[in-house]
Protein backbone atom coordinates (compact mmCIF):
# COMPACT_ATOMS: atom_id res chain seq x y z
CA UNK A 1 0.00 0.00 0.00
CA UNK A 2 0.96 3.41 -0.79
CA UNK A 3 0.17 7.30 -0.11
CA UNK A 4 1.51 10.61 -1.04
CA UNK A 5 2.80 12.37 2.13
CA UNK A 6 3.71 16.22 1.45
CA UNK A 7 6.57 18.33 2.64
CA UNK A 8 6.43 21.64 2.68
CA UNK A 9 9.83 22.86 3.44
CA UNK A 10 10.87 20.72 0.66
CA UNK A 11 8.13 22.39 -1.87
CA UNK A 12 9.22 25.47 -0.69
CA UNK A 13 12.80 24.99 -1.53
CA UNK A 14 11.92 24.25 -5.25
CA UNK A 15 8.57 26.18 -5.32
CA UNK A 16 10.80 28.84 -7.82
CA UNK A 17 11.61 25.89 -10.12
CA UNK A 18 9.96 24.63 -13.38
CA UNK A 19 9.33 20.97 -11.13
CA UNK A 20 7.56 20.96 -7.72
CA UNK A 21 9.20 17.94 -5.74
CA UNK A 22 6.06 16.54 -3.39
CA UNK A 23 8.21 13.69 -1.18
CA UNK A 24 6.32 10.66 -0.96
CA UNK A 25 6.26 7.52 1.47
CA UNK A 26 4.96 4.16 1.00
CA UNK A 27 4.55 1.15 2.98
CA UNK A 28 5.43 -1.84 0.75
CA UNK A 29 4.24 -5.44 2.13
CA UNK A 30 4.84 -8.95 2.32
CA UNK A 31 3.38 -11.92 0.73
CA UNK A 32 3.01 -15.40 1.57
CA UNK A 33 2.67 -18.21 -0.95
CA UNK A 34 -0.35 -20.37 -0.80
CA UNK A 35 1.34 -23.67 -1.85
CA UNK A 36 4.36 -23.43 -4.20
CA UNK A 37 4.90 -26.32 -7.19
CA UNK A 38 8.41 -26.15 -9.20
CA UNK A 39 7.45 -27.91 -12.06
CA UNK A 40 10.20 -27.57 -14.81
CA UNK A 41 13.72 -25.63 -15.78
CA UNK A 42 13.21 -22.98 -17.95
CA UNK A 43 15.81 -22.31 -21.04
CA UNK A 44 16.07 -18.55 -19.60
CA UNK A 45 17.87 -20.27 -16.41
CA UNK A 46 14.44 -19.53 -14.18
CA UNK A 47 11.68 -22.28 -12.96
CA UNK A 48 8.30 -22.42 -13.65
CA UNK A 49 6.40 -22.46 -10.63
CA UNK A 50 2.67 -23.03 -9.72
CA UNK A 51 1.20 -21.20 -6.87
CA UNK A 52 -1.06 -18.70 -5.02
CA UNK A 53 0.77 -15.19 -3.79
CA UNK A 54 -1.60 -13.57 -1.19
CA UNK A 55 -0.69 -10.03 0.19
CA UNK A 56 -0.29 -9.52 3.96
CA UNK A 57 0.22 -6.31 6.02
CA UNK A 58 3.96 -7.22 7.12
CA UNK A 59 5.23 -3.95 5.65
CA UNK A 60 8.80 -1.71 4.99
CA UNK A 61 8.47 1.91 5.19
CA UNK A 62 9.69 4.08 1.77
CA UNK A 63 10.09 7.32 1.72
CA UNK A 64 11.67 9.74 -1.72
CA UNK A 65 13.11 13.52 -0.72
CA UNK A 66 14.62 15.31 -3.55
CA UNK A 67 18.33 14.59 -3.92
CA UNK A 68 21.06 17.68 -3.89
CA UNK A 69 20.79 20.01 -6.65
CA UNK A 70 24.43 18.94 -7.39
CA UNK A 71 24.06 15.03 -7.69
CA UNK A 72 23.04 12.70 -10.29
CA UNK A 73 21.14 9.14 -9.00
CA UNK A 74 19.70 8.13 -6.54
CA UNK A 75 21.26 8.32 -2.67
CA UNK A 76 20.17 5.24 -0.33
CA UNK A 77 19.78 5.85 3.17
CA UNK A 78 19.08 1.98 5.04
CA UNK A 79 17.53 1.95 8.56
CA UNK A 80 15.95 -1.17 10.56
CA UNK A 81 16.96 -4.90 10.00
CA UNK A 82 20.71 -5.13 7.84
CA UNK A 83 20.53 -5.32 4.46
CA UNK A 84 23.36 -7.48 2.94
CA UNK A 85 24.68 -6.79 -0.58
CA UNK A 86 26.41 -3.88 -2.50
CA UNK A 87 24.32 -0.45 -2.92
CA UNK A 88 24.20 -1.50 -6.67
CA UNK A 89 22.39 -4.98 -6.21
CA UNK A 90 19.00 -2.84 -4.56
CA UNK A 91 16.65 -3.21 -6.28
CA UNK A 92 15.00 0.19 -5.80
CA UNK A 93 18.41 1.05 -7.21
CA UNK A 94 17.87 -0.84 -10.63
CA UNK A 95 14.19 0.41 -10.60
CA UNK A 96 15.38 3.81 -11.07
CA UNK A 97 18.26 3.23 -12.90
CA UNK A 98 15.96 1.70 -15.64
CA UNK A 99 13.25 4.32 -15.74
CA UNK A 100 16.08 7.15 -16.14
CA UNK A 101 16.85 5.03 -19.11
CA UNK A 102 13.66 5.83 -20.31
CA UNK A 103 12.52 9.20 -19.05
CA UNK A 104 14.57 12.87 -17.88
CA UNK A 105 14.54 12.49 -13.57
CA UNK A 106 15.86 14.50 -11.28
CA UNK A 107 17.93 12.88 -7.98
CA UNK A 108 16.50 11.48 -5.67
CA UNK A 109 16.90 10.42 -2.04
CA UNK A 110 15.53 7.29 -1.15
CA UNK A 111 15.50 6.24 2.99
CA UNK A 112 14.13 2.91 3.29
CA UNK A 113 13.64 1.29 6.90
CA UNK A 114 13.53 -2.52 6.47
CA UNK A 115 10.83 -4.20 8.57
CA UNK A 116 10.27 -7.18 6.50
CA UNK A 117 13.53 -10.26 6.82
CA UNK A 118 15.41 -10.80 3.53
CA UNK A 119 16.10 -13.85 2.42
CA UNK A 120 12.29 -15.00 3.65
CA UNK A 121 10.16 -15.93 1.05
CA UNK A 122 7.99 -12.60 1.75
CA UNK A 123 8.88 -10.61 -0.99
CA UNK A 124 10.32 -7.89 0.67
CA UNK A 125 12.78 -6.51 -1.63
CA UNK A 126 10.44 -7.10 -4.98
CA UNK A 127 7.33 -5.05 -3.04
CA UNK A 128 10.08 -2.27 -2.26
CA UNK A 129 11.05 -2.45 -6.03
CA UNK A 130 7.17 -2.16 -7.05
CA UNK A 131 6.17 0.42 -4.61
CA UNK A 132 9.07 2.49 -5.88
CA UNK A 133 8.17 2.30 -9.17
CA UNK A 134 4.40 3.29 -8.96
CA UNK A 135 6.06 6.24 -6.69
CA UNK A 136 8.56 7.41 -9.48
CA UNK A 137 5.57 7.49 -11.91
CA UNK A 138 3.65 9.49 -9.46
CA UNK A 139 6.05 11.82 -8.27
CA UNK A 140 7.28 12.58 -11.50
CA UNK A 141 4.23 12.62 -13.24
CA UNK A 142 5.27 9.89 -16.01
CA UNK A 143 1.65 8.88 -15.92
CA UNK A 144 3.54 4.97 -16.57
CA UNK A 145 0.28 2.70 -17.41
CA UNK A 146 0.06 -0.76 -16.03
CA UNK A 147 1.79 -2.85 -18.57
CA UNK A 148 4.84 -0.62 -18.55
CA UNK A 149 5.19 -0.68 -14.86
CA UNK A 150 4.76 -4.20 -15.09
CA UNK A 151 7.83 -4.72 -17.94
CA UNK A 152 10.03 -2.87 -15.81
CA UNK A 153 8.97 -5.00 -12.82
CA UNK A 154 9.39 -8.27 -14.76
CA UNK A 155 12.97 -7.09 -15.28
CA UNK A 156 13.95 -6.43 -11.92
CA UNK A 157 12.55 -9.90 -10.32
CA UNK A 158 10.42 -13.06 -11.04
CA UNK A 159 8.09 -11.99 -8.55
CA UNK A 160 8.19 -8.05 -8.64
CA UNK A 161 5.36 -7.64 -10.56
CA UNK A 162 2.66 -9.17 -8.33
CA UNK A 163 3.81 -5.90 -5.90
CA UNK A 164 2.18 -4.14 -9.06
CA UNK A 165 -1.40 -4.45 -8.63
CA UNK A 166 -0.93 -6.72 -5.15
CA UNK A 167 -3.99 -8.65 -5.14
CA UNK A 168 -4.41 -13.00 -4.63
CA UNK A 169 -3.34 -14.14 -7.72
CA UNK A 170 -2.50 -17.73 -8.86
CA UNK A 171 1.15 -17.16 -10.34
CA UNK A 172 2.74 -19.23 -12.90
CA UNK A 173 5.34 -18.93 -15.60
CA UNK A 174 8.51 -17.73 -13.39
CA UNK A 175 6.06 -15.93 -10.68
CA UNK A 176 4.96 -13.76 -13.18
CA UNK A 177 1.92 -14.72 -15.13
CA UNK A 178 -1.14 -14.23 -13.24
CA UNK A 179 -4.90 -15.16 -12.88
CA UNK A 180 -7.20 -13.93 -10.70
CA UNK A 181 -8.02 -16.23 -8.15
CA UNK A 182 -10.87 -16.37 -5.70
CA UNK A 183 -9.26 -17.27 -2.57
CA UNK A 184 -10.59 -15.61 0.37
CA UNK A 185 -9.13 -16.11 3.91
CA UNK A 186 -11.22 -12.89 5.49
CA UNK A 187 -11.38 -13.36 8.87
CA UNK A 188 -8.64 -15.70 9.58
CA UNK A 189 -5.79 -14.43 11.32
CA UNK A 190 -2.20 -14.83 10.23
CA UNK A 191 1.07 -15.56 12.28
CA UNK A 192 4.43 -15.55 10.40
CA UNK A 193 7.84 -15.93 12.07
CA UNK A 194 11.08 -15.66 10.99
CA UNK A 195 14.00 -17.87 12.17
CA UNK A 196 17.04 -15.59 11.77
CA UNK A 197 17.78 -18.15 8.65
CA UNK A 198 19.06 -16.59 5.71
CA UNK A 199 18.03 -19.41 2.69
CA UNK A 200 19.51 -18.64 -0.71
CA UNK A 201 16.53 -19.00 -3.38
CA UNK A 202 19.47 -19.96 -6.22
CA UNK A 203 20.61 -22.40 -3.29
CA UNK A 204 16.85 -23.81 -2.55
CA UNK A 205 16.10 -23.92 -6.55
CA UNK A 206 19.26 -26.06 -6.89
CA UNK A 207 17.91 -28.50 -4.22
CA UNK A 208 14.57 -29.09 -5.50
CA UNK A 209 13.84 -31.77 -7.99
CA UNK A 210 11.58 -29.89 -10.62
CA UNK A 211 8.15 -32.60 -11.25
CA UNK A 212 4.41 -31.38 -12.53
CA UNK A 213 2.26 -31.98 -9.62
CA UNK A 214 -1.41 -33.72 -9.58
CA UNK A 215 -2.50 -31.30 -7.23
CA UNK A 216 -4.46 -28.46 -8.42
CA UNK A 217 -3.75 -25.77 -5.64
CA UNK A 218 -6.78 -23.49 -6.64
CA UNK A 219 -9.03 -26.63 -6.34
CA UNK A 220 -7.06 -27.49 -2.79
CA UNK A 221 -7.91 -23.85 -1.46
CA UNK A 222 -11.66 -24.21 -2.38
CA UNK A 223 -11.44 -26.92 0.72
CA UNK A 224 -11.99 -26.27 3.75
CA UNK A 225 -8.83 -24.89 5.60
CA UNK A 226 -8.65 -28.04 8.03
CA UNK A 227 -7.79 -30.16 4.78
CA UNK A 228 -4.84 -28.27 3.56
CA UNK A 229 -2.46 -29.66 5.58
CA UNK A 230 -2.15 -33.14 3.87
CA UNK A 231 -2.68 -31.52 0.53
CA UNK A 232 -1.17 -27.92 0.02
CA UNK A 233 2.66 -28.54 -0.33
CA UNK A 234 5.07 -25.97 -0.46
CA UNK A 235 7.83 -27.98 -2.86
CA UNK A 236 11.15 -26.26 -1.15
CA UNK A 237 9.97 -27.43 1.82
CA UNK A 238 11.78 -30.96 2.08
CA UNK A 239 15.34 -29.93 0.78
CA UNK A 240 15.01 -26.61 3.29
CA UNK A 241 14.26 -28.44 6.15
CA UNK A 242 16.82 -31.24 6.08
CA UNK A 243 19.12 -28.39 5.78
CA UNK A 244 18.03 -26.29 8.37
CA UNK A 245 15.70 -28.23 11.05
CA UNK A 246 14.85 -25.79 13.32
CA UNK A 247 12.33 -24.28 10.43
CA UNK A 248 10.88 -27.78 10.24
CA UNK A 249 10.35 -27.18 14.51
CA UNK A 250 9.24 -23.57 13.54
CA UNK A 251 6.43 -25.39 11.41
CA UNK A 252 6.04 -27.57 13.70
CA UNK A 253 5.12 -25.68 17.05
CA UNK A 254 2.96 -23.58 14.39
CA UNK A 255 0.89 -26.07 14.38
CA UNK A 256 1.42 -27.04 18.29
CA UNK A 257 -0.08 -23.46 18.95
CA UNK A 258 -3.50 -24.33 17.25
CA UNK A 259 -2.86 -23.10 13.52
CA UNK A 260 -5.40 -24.55 10.98
CA UNK A 261 -2.56 -24.99 8.61
CA UNK A 262 0.65 -23.61 8.42
CA UNK A 263 3.50 -23.39 6.13
CA UNK A 264 6.75 -22.02 5.07
CA UNK A 265 6.65 -19.07 2.12
CA UNK A 266 8.81 -19.21 -0.84
CA UNK A 267 12.11 -20.85 -0.64
CA UNK A 268 11.91 -19.81 2.71
CA UNK A 269 12.78 -19.02 5.72
CA UNK A 270 9.72 -17.66 7.25
CA UNK A 271 6.75 -19.88 8.44
CA UNK A 272 3.62 -18.62 8.58
CA UNK A 273 0.67 -20.01 10.25
CA UNK A 274 -3.38 -19.62 9.99
CA UNK A 275 -5.41 -19.12 12.54
CA UNK A 276 -9.25 -19.51 13.31
CA UNK A 277 -8.99 -16.83 16.33
CA UNK A 278 -6.42 -14.19 17.22
CA UNK A 279 -3.27 -16.16 18.82
CA UNK A 280 -1.96 -13.20 20.64
CA UNK A 281 1.45 -13.30 21.29
CA UNK A 282 3.13 -16.77 20.74
CA UNK A 283 5.57 -17.85 23.36
CA UNK A 284 7.19 -20.61 22.08
CA UNK A 285 8.74 -18.61 19.19
CA UNK A 286 11.23 -16.69 21.98
CA UNK A 287 12.99 -14.24 20.82
CA UNK A 288 12.52 -15.00 16.85
CA UNK A 289 11.36 -11.97 14.81
CA UNK A 290 7.61 -12.42 14.51
CA UNK A 291 4.38 -10.71 12.86
CA UNK A 292 0.62 -11.09 13.35
CA UNK A 293 -2.33 -9.53 11.45
CA UNK A 294 -5.73 -10.60 10.26
CA UNK A 295 -6.20 -11.88 6.68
Amino acid sequence: MWCVYTCDDAIHAYEKKPFTFVPMISFPNAKINLGLHVIGKRDDGYHNIETVFYPIGWSDIMEILPGDENTNGIEVHLSGLPVAGKHSDNLCVKAYELIRKDHAIRSVKLYLHKQIPMGAGLGGGSSDAASFLLMMSELFSLNLQRDQLLNYAKRLGADCAFFVDGKTVFACGKGDEFTPTAVVLNNYYIYVVHPGIHVSTADAYSNVVPERSSVNIEKVLQEPIVKWKNSLVNDFEKSVFDKYPEIRIVKEKMYEAGALYASMSGSGSAVYGIFKNDPGKLENFGSMNTWSGEL
